[in-house]
């Protein structure tokens, strides 16, 4: 169903031909499959496009070139439809030999080194001397993506909605005498059942001693009184992800666990006071952080405070400390500065072996006037 309000893949593509020009580029060769829908809405798995200053050209194979004719085209502008022949890499560099471009920027993230070393000689041979010279390019869509249009904004506002429902429903869910992974797959079943493609992320569900371990992985460990429950869980709605955390207690908590909990709950609140335009993203970090030093936490949280959503689970920018420079090393977004539009986790946690851990994480969107919660779900200590 086309979304009600206007189709904002021009201004996307306005964006990122301004950061072609500025680089010099005459083309972009666009492979990671996220930065594709992006600027086209394709929803597939297998595609190159080719962007140049007039067109988008698309190359894909036949499973895919019907969706694009009716479906994928209609509503981007621009867009050109190449099918593979006979193969992508070869239908690649004969696009780019044929455009005309000289300077060709490539996803350098994205692109591996045995591709990247054909395409250069199939281009030296097809173009000659004069032909398209490949260079590398970091961020040219991924830094766009930062912040979020009114489309994106909405179904963010959607998926937080459904996301705190599923939240709802999986907290009522939980008591002593489930095991780990079977409460985990009742979770993934929750959010298919709650509106979403699919999880965003393999879910958490860690217990007793496995809370201590930020990651840890379901297993047939059974939920038992005393047990601190870290519930981590998440979405995909229309493409987009949402991420939620909370934890609960398997009967009444005791009082050095309480005292955990009381202290991650400040630090959430305090991060996300820090959320605001203008911001550099690092505040948040540290604010959540200098709450959790000063309750005597600080070595207990072993992790950044967040990360960005969007079409992929972890985004820029990063809600992390500040990095010391490192000549040739990008910053990893950790230098940015908050400004509307943009959407982060704040998910500080503290993790003690032989107590337990506990965090709490919500979904949140910087405004113009400060920050908007995407998840509401309670945040006091639950206690089945």
């Amino acid at each position: 169903m086309p979304h009600p309000m206007s189709n904002p893949l021009q201004g996307r593509h306005a964006s990122a031909r301004a950061t072609m020009a500025a680089a010099g580029l005459d083309a972009l060769i666009l492979v990671h499959i996220p930065n594709v829908r992006y600027l086209t809405g394709f929803t597939g798995s297998t595609a190159i496009v080719v962007m140049t200053a007039s067109e988008l050209i698309f190359i894909t194979d036949g499973r895919y070139t019907t969706t694009i004719e009716t479906v994928v085209a209609p509503n981007c502008p621009g867009l050109r439809l190449v099918r593979v022949d006979p193969t992508f890499d070869a239908t690649l560099a004969r696009i780019v030999t044929e455009s005309g471009a000289r300077a060709v920027g490539f996803e350098a993230a994205h692109m591996t080194v045995k591709r990247f070393d054909w395409l250069r000689s199939a281009l030296r041979t097809s173009g000659g001397p004069g032909g398209p010279a490949l260079q590398p390019v970091d961020r040219v869509v991924e830094a766009i993506r930062v912040v979020k249009d009114e489309v994106e904004q909405e179904t963010f506002r959607r998926a937080g909605a459904l996301l705190d429902a599923v939240a709802g429903d999986v907290l009522r869910t939980v008591r002593a005498g489930l095991r780990e992974c079977d409460l985990a797959a009742e979770i993934d079943y929750k959010l298919r059942l709650g509106g979403f493609e699919k999880p965003s992320f393999d879910t958490i569900v860690a217990s007793g001693p496995h809370a201590a371990m930020p990651h840890a992985r379901p297993d047939d460990r059974v939920l038992a009184a005393g047990d601190l429950v870290v519930l981590d869980f998440g979405g995909v709605y229309d493409g987009y992800c949402v991420d939620l955390t909370r934890t609960v207690s398997v009967g009444e908590p005791s009082q050095e666990a309480r005292r955990l909990y009381d202290a991650v709950a400040e630090a959430q609140w305090a991060g996300v006071a820090a959320v605001r335009p203008g911001a550099p993203v690092t505040d948040v970090d540290e604010a959540a952080r200098g709450v959790l030093e000063r309750h005597g936490l600080g070595a207990a949280f072993c992790h950044a405070t967040g990360h960005g959503l969007g079409l992929e689970i972890h985004e820029e920018p990063r809600v992390g400390p500040r990095r010391a420079d490192i000549p040739g090393v990008p910053p990893a977004g950790t230098d940015l500065v908050l400004e509307p539009g943009v959407v982060i986790t704040v998910e500080p946690g503290a993790y003690v072996p032989g107590l337990g851990g506990v965090r709490i994480e919500d979904d949140v969107l910087v405004t113009r006037d400060g920050v908007e919660w995407l998840t509401r779900v309670p945040r006091e200590l639950r206690v089945v």
